[in-house]
C-alpha cells in the first residue's frame, strides 16, 4: 500500500513539473509546412474539386486529405523527438499536448463526415466549424506553449465566426477561406515557435560550441 502511494505521489510530482515546463514538441518548420499545405491546397482545389456546391463530398475529402498530411508531418516530428528525448518530463508534456488537441481533431473529423454524408448542401459552414474547433484545440494545449499562442487561438476563433458569416452571405468561397485563414494562422504559429523557443535554444547551442 505504501509503495502504491509513493508511486502515485511520484506521478503527481512529475505531472506538476510537466505543467510548469514549456512543450517543445511542436516545431516551426512542420508548423510552417502545414501553412504551405493550406495555401497550395487552396490554389489546387478549384482544379481538383471544381464547383464546391455541386461537389461537396469532393471538397470535404480534399481538405481532409490536406489536414491528414499536416497531422502526419507534425505527428512524425513529435514521435521522433520523443524517442530521442531522455527527459520523462518532456514525454509527459507530449502526452498532455496530444490529449489536449486530439478531441478537436476527432470532432473535426466527425463534422467532416456529417457534412459530407448528410448535409452536403451546407458544406459552406464546414470551414468556419473547423476553424472554431481548431481554436479550441490550440486553447487547450496553449497552457503548455508560449503565451503568444493564445493570440493565434483567438485569431482562429474570430476567423471561424467571420467565415460562417461570410459563407452565409456568399462573400468568399470556402476554399479561399481555408487557404487564407489556415495559411496565415500556421505561419504566425511557426513564427511564435521560432522566436520564443527555437531561436533562443539555437543561440545557446552556438555559445556552447564556441
Amino acid at each position: 500500500m505504501e509503495l502504491r502511494d509513493a508511486l502515485v505521489q511520484i506521478a503527481e510530482i512529475r505531472e506538476s513539473m510537466a505543467r510548469g515546463e514549456v512543450f517543445r514538441g511542436y516545431r516551426a518548420v512542420t508548423t510552417g509546412f502545414s501553412g504551405v499545405v493550406a495555401v497550395v491546397a487552396g490554389l489546387v482545389q478549384p482544379m481538383v474539386v471544381g464547383d464546391v456546391s455541386s461537389n461537396a463530398v469532393g471538397f470535404v475529402v480534399f481538405w481532409v486529405a490536406a489536414a491528414a498530411i499536416c497531422l502526419m508531418a507534425v505527428g512524425v516530428e513529435m514521435v521522433v523527438r520523443t524517442r530521442r528525448s531522455h527527459s520523462d518530463v518532456q514525454r509527459s508534456l507530449t502526452m498532455m499536448a496530444v490529449e489536449g488537441f486530439v478531441p478537436s481533431v476527432v470532432a473535426g473529423g466527425l463534422m467532416a463526415y456529417v457534412f459530407g454524408a448528410f448535409i452536403s448542401g451546407s458544406v459552406w459552414m464546414l470551414p468556419g466549424v473547423w476553424m472554431v474547433l481548431f481554436a479550441m484545440g490550440v486553447f487547450a494545449s496553449g497552457r503548455l506553449l508560449p503565451r503568444e499562442v493564445f493570440g493565434v487561438a483567438g485569431y482562429y476563433l474570430l476567423c471561424g465566426v467571420a467565415a460562417l458569416v461570410m459563407g452565409a452571405r456568399g462573400v468568399v468561397g470556402p476554399g479561399v477561406m481555408m487557404a487564407v485563414v489556415f495559411g496565415v494562422g500556421q505561419f504566425c504559429a511557426a513564427g511564435v515557435l521560432w522566436v520564443r523557443l527555437e531561436r533562443g535554444a539555437r543561440k545557446i547551442v552556438e555559445v556552447d560550441d564556441e
